[in-house]
């Protein structure tokens, strides 16, 4: 059922950045298309690594590649959430269309990296227990939140480790030498891992939602 539902919003977002582009006749938000095939990338990788766990042992070279690109491709899946920058700069009279647009996109992404990570805590949990399972999503999040920041502001993209590792690891490293440089530099991660944090309880909460049972009617019970 997650799979139909995430499907189905993946379609309708494809479908309403076409019309945009249709509409208007201006590719503007074409990269809305592509930055939601990033967010799937997470998810299928997540999908690839549980059923290889299921497979062999976890410690398998398989599973533990799978889990390295599910963790790389993370950030891309609520990223999308930052590209509502992009209303600052575009013509005023589509603003309200274009909220959507990003929005129902960043939603969509934003559903994806949390059935992935909720995947792989199930692993996690089986293997180290619950508490620890949390631990990993606090720190699956705050790498991601991480990822996010160096995509944004940085403008690194998650192949860059293999296309440019020096480049991007003199980014980190001057990010390491002054977190504090900056309001951005040290608060987007913390407030982004924050945000997304709660976000992910309150989905938790609510798929562990226990229903009551309520009385059948006597009409009921009789027919």
């Amino acid at each position: 059922m997650p799979m139909v539902g995430v499907t189905f919003a993946s379609a309708v977002s494809v479908a309403l950045v076409s019309a945009r582009i249709l509409w208007t006749g201006k590719l503007q938000y074409a990269f809305l298309i592509w930055n939601l095939f990033l967010a799937w990338l997470p998810f299928c990788f997540a999908l690839l690594a549980c059923d290889k766990y299921r497979k062999v042992s976890g410690r398998h070279w398989h599973f533990l590649s799978l889990t390295g690109a599910w963790i790389l491709f993370l950030p891309n899946a609520p990223y999308i959430f930052t590209d509502l920058i992009h209303l600052q700069s575009r013509y005023f009279a589509h603003f309200w269309v274009d909220m959507v647009l990003i929005l129902s996109c960043a939603l969509t992404g934003l559903v994806l990296s949390f059935l992935s990570l909720f995947l792989m805590q199930n692993i996690v949990r089986r293997l180290l227990g619950g508490l620890a399972s949390w631990c990993f999503v606090a720190g699956a999040i705050g790498l991601s939140s991480f990822g996010i920041y160096l995509g944004r502001f940085l403008r690194f993209n998650s192949w860059d480790i293999i296309v440019q590792p020096v480049k991007l690891y003199h980014g980190i490293g001057e990010w390491v030498a002054a977190p504090l440089a900056s309001s951005t530099t040290f608060a987007f991660p913390v407030l982004f891992a924050t945000f997304l944090f709660i976000a992910y309880v309150m989905l938790y909460a609510l798929t562990h939602l226990q229903i009551p049972a309520y009385p059948v009617a006597r009409g009921m019970e009789a027919s």
